[in-house]
């Protein structure tokens, strides 16, 4: 049995017993677009729409479109994402809990660090599969690691594979086990005396946090840590600059989210002046330059219930997409300007472009709701058969038959 859109907003809105008028308040969108989608009229909406909703319902994006999340996928094995939850959820790691002793000889200082390396390779290649198979040992090895060599930089590397832990666990539509790998990715950063590293925690938190639907909190933390770690720009090292950024990118998303979107371009232009004078590196397992800041403006400019897709496309020029220097990144970025081709009626530009990322990233694109969200809203507007279309919808979990 298909279960639409509508068919889960209303069971949502009658679990939390309010109207369709109630919600179309609360959700700031059009009581007649909530009675379309209820009775099937309508299958799908603007994914700003559909943002708003589901704020308004208090559920994730991913559960009311209906989106796959990776687990089940990567897990057919018996380990995948689930070995992964087991290995960020340790009960031993809880205080007056008995936990195994780990008696195998855990990896070096050295070997640690290489593989921690690895597998950041991996997470920003979109190869999930790899790493959902390789992260669960990783930790367990790093703690080993940290019993054997309690040192500052075995703890780096330990917040480090956390910080990947709560990113894939957040990318494949699990924020809850996200927000524990951070809690312990903090903690590791506190053990290493690295106020960057807790800098670079607190973005993880915050992208979290948004993905929760808590843009507010997102906001906040990113932007009170990023005043907190403020470099004085003539003293300032690329790293601390990286850091400072980052939490402004991090902190501007959640802001477009809740419609402040010169708010979010004040922070925006911050970070780049940063990337300026930083030049482009990588940092604490991210990525920092003029050019990912300048993907951000393509973002936000379509974020909130007041979206601006011709904003985002003349932002989009100014981007050299060569310059992108993680493919999962690039990735994210051209899903970006599919939207608001989209939106700005170039319907066959944005489905060769969804097609181009599908076939440099066919795992990754899978569990992106904002692409499969972009896709149904594809499939609603088209008035005639499309079998292009149809097949990615098809292999992105969006019913075809829509």
């Amino acid at each position: 049995m298909n279960v639409s859109i509508g068919d889960r907003i209303r069971v949502l809105r009658e679990f939390r017993d309010i109207t369709q008028e109630q919600l179309a308040q609360r959700a700031s969108v059009s009581v007649d677009t909530i009675r379309k989608l209820e009775q099937g009229v309508r299958e799908s909406a603007r994914i700003n729409t559909l943002r708003g909703l589901a704020r308004a319902l208090d559920v994730q994006l991913e559960r009311l479109v209906g989106q796959l999340t990776v687990t089940q996928q990567l897990s057919d094995d018996g380990g995948g994402l689930i070995a992964l939850r087991d290995a960020i959820q340790d009960p031993g790691s809880l205080p007056g809990v008995l936990g195994d002793d780990n008696l195998e000889d855990p990896p070096s200082p050295a070997e640690w660090t290489a593989q921690v390396q690895t597998a950041t390779n991996s997470y920003w290649a979109g190869d999930y599969s790899h790493l959902a198979a390789v992260l669960p040992g990783l930790l367990r090895d790093g703690q080993a690691t940290a019993r054997q060599h309690d040192t500052e930089q075995v703890w780096a590397q330990l917040a480090l594979a956390y910080q990947l832990a709560a990113s894939l666990s957040t990318q494949s539509g699990h924020p809850d086990w996200a927000y524990t790998a951070v809690e312990k990715q903090l903690a590791a950063a506190a053990r290493a005396s690295d106020p960057l590293l807790e800098g670079m925690g607190v973005s993880t938190l915050s992208w979290v946090l948004l993905r929760q639907g808590r843009w507010e909190q997102a906001q906040s933390v990113a932007e009170r840590k990023a005043d907190q770690l403020e470099p004085a720009r003539r003293r300032a090292t690329a790293n601390q600059l990286a850091v400072y950024g980052n939490l402004l990118i991090a902190a501007a998303t959640p802001a477009a989210r809740s419609d402040n979107h010169d708010q979010a371009l004040e922070l925006l232009t911050l970070a780049e002046s940063a990337a300026v004078q930083s030049g482009p590196l990588r940092a604490y397992g991210s990525a920092f330059s003029v050019t990912d800041v300048r993907t951000q403006r393509v973002n936000v400019a379509l974020a909130g219930t007041t979206g601006r897709p011709d904003t985002a496309l003349s932002a989009s020029a100014k981007v050299d997409l060569s310059e992108i220097s993680r493919p999962v990144h690039s990735a994210s970025y051209r899903v970006d300007v599919a939207q608001a081709r989209y939106q700005t009626g170039d319907s066959p530009g944005a489905l060769e472009l969804l097609l181009e990322v599908e076939a440099d990233q066919p795992e990754w694109i899978r569990f992106q709701t904002f692409a499969a969200a972009t896709v149904q809203e594809m499939l609603e507007a088209e008035r005639r058969r499309n079998s292009t279309l149809r097949g990615l919808a098809s292999r992105l979990g969006v019913d075809p038959a829509l």
